[in-house]
C-alpha cells in the first residue's frame, strides 16, 4: 500500500472531522463556528435560499443562535464536572511532615 500520498488525503480527512457532530459538545466543530450546518456538493441539488416573510425572524434567528451556543457550553461543563468527580474519587490529599524530602 501506498503510504506515501498522505498529504492529499488529508483535506478530507478534515473535512469528515469538523463536520462530524462530536460527542461532548453535540455539534460539530464547523457549526459551531459557522452557526448552521455545512453545505455538501449533493445539497445543491435544491434551492436552499428561502426568504422570510416574518417579522419576528431575526429575534427568533439570535434566541435560536444563542440555544446553539448555550447547549454546547452546557454540554462541556457537565463533562467537566464529570471528569473531576472521576479524578477526585481516586485522589487523596498528601500529609507532610516536617523535614520531609519533597520533589518540586
Amino acid at each position: 500500500e501506498n503510504r506515501t500520498n498522505w498529504d492529499e488525503k488529508l483535506p478530507f480527512v478534515t473535512f469528515n472531522y469538523n463536520t462530524t457532530i462530536h460527542r461532548i459538545t453535540t455539534q460539530s466543530p464547523f457549526g459551531l463556528i459557522h452557526d448552521h450546518k455545512p453545505i455538501f456538493p449533493f445539497d445543491q441539488q435544491q434551492p436552499l435560499v428561502t426568504l422570510s416573510q416574518d417579522p419576528e425572524h431575526k429575534t427568533k434567528l439570535n434566541q435560536h443562535l444563542s440555544v446553539l451556543t448555550e447547549q454546547p457550553k452546557a454540554t462541556i461543563l457537565e463533562q467537566q464536572r464529570k471528569y473531576r468527580e472521576h479524578y477526585d474519587r481516586y485522589r487523596t490529599n498528601p500529609i507532610y511532615k516536617i523535614n520531609d524530602i519533597i520533589l518540586v
